[in-house]
């Protein structure tokens, strides 16, 4: 499935089995997972794609030798940059990333970097593997970046909620969810992964917030966030792309609380959360999709109706 211009729908298209370079594997694409970040792409929010671009981020393929793997965002960066050499390799100004500016995996097959590839935990069917590979990892380090927060709020219950809601109670955190208004579906969602309490995302919740984590790609919910944070709390935003947010008074920052982003992901990020994992467990539930469903699947995402995560199945 390929996009040829920005904001109008995917094309199916035959194209020729891509040819791996040095360094690189070729997949059988198995399953590919449908993210907002490729939503954000398909909508022009993110605006330099390479054109034509197959999309799609969350690969899980078998390489030309049988191994099966899975291919993240992140998708080749310099290694010798400031940020390469300093264990922030997601900062790399260089850096190149999966079904943005190099293909992805809305395909049959697809070619990438062997450095950058995951071994796929054994246990986890292709297609509930697939949201692990952003929605799990950005969560993952979302979390990371809350530090030991008991009381954490999830603004946005989609795909990476679902599975760092999952991971958080784990860790013995106490969870407040908080949905649009009047999303009663989600709300009966956030309630089943372990949320005592769910509100709408204009309401406070019982008790003061220590962190916060914005998944909602809605930049008015960060003064939202603030106003639920107890003194010295963070608030996450956890999305590569965001609404404005709007002026605030400084005294919703007051109080040493503090706000940050979470830019892509390291290959350490990958190795733990993808380790640790099928240790809680991690269980994703997905709503599948033909390839040549993709414009459906994505039409979903932007609608909000999506239950867990999306995935193409090839």
């Amino acid at each position: 499935m390929v996009l040829s211009r920005q904001r109008e729908p995917l094309e199916l298209r035959d194209l020729p089995v891509p040819e791996p370079a040095a360094g690189q594997v070729r997949l059988r694409v198995l399953a590919c997972g449908v993210c907002r970040t490729d939503l954000h792409i398909v909508d022009g929010e993110l605006t330099r794609p390479k054109l034509p671009l197959v999309p799609g981020h969350q690969i899980v393929g078998v390489a030309d030798d049988g191994r099966r793997l899975g291919v993240p965002w992140l998708g080749w960066t310099d290694g010798t940059c400031r940020y390469c050499t300093s264990g922030r390799e997601n900062l790399c100004d260089e850096a190149r990333f999966t079904g943005y500016d190099l293909d992805g995996g809305y395909a049959e097959y697809a070619v990438a970097d062997e450095r950058f590839c995951f071994s796929i935990p054994e246990g986890y069917p292709d297609l509930q593997a697939a949201p692990l590979l952003c929605a799990g990892l950005i969560g993952y380090r979302s979390l990371r970046f809350a530090g030991d927060a008991e009381r954490l709020g999830l603004y946005g219950f989609g795909a990476s909620a679902h599975i760092v809601a999952q991971v958080a109670r784990d860790q013995g955190r106490r969870l407040f969810g908080f949905v649009r208004p009047g999303d009663d579906a989600a709300r009966t969602f956030a309630l089943e992964l372990g949320c005592e309490w769910v509100g709408a995302s204009n309401e406070k919740p019982p008790e003061e917030l220590d962190a916060a984590i914005v998944f909602a790609p809605a930049g008015e919910l960060v003064p939202a966030a603030l106003a639920a944070l107890a003194k010295g709390g963070t608030v996450v935003c956890a999305g590569i792309h965001m609404t404005d947010i709007p002026s605030f008074p400084y005294e919703l920052l007051w109080g040493e609380r503090g706000v940050r982003s979470v830019a892509n992901l390291t290959r350490r990020d990958g190795e733990e959360f993808l380790a640790l994992a099928p240790r809680v467990p991690v269980r994703t539930e997905v709503e599948t999709y033909a390839l040549e469903d993709a414009n459906e699947a994505l039409g979903r995402l932007r609608r909000g109706e999506i239950r867990g995560a999306a995935v193409l199945r090839l």
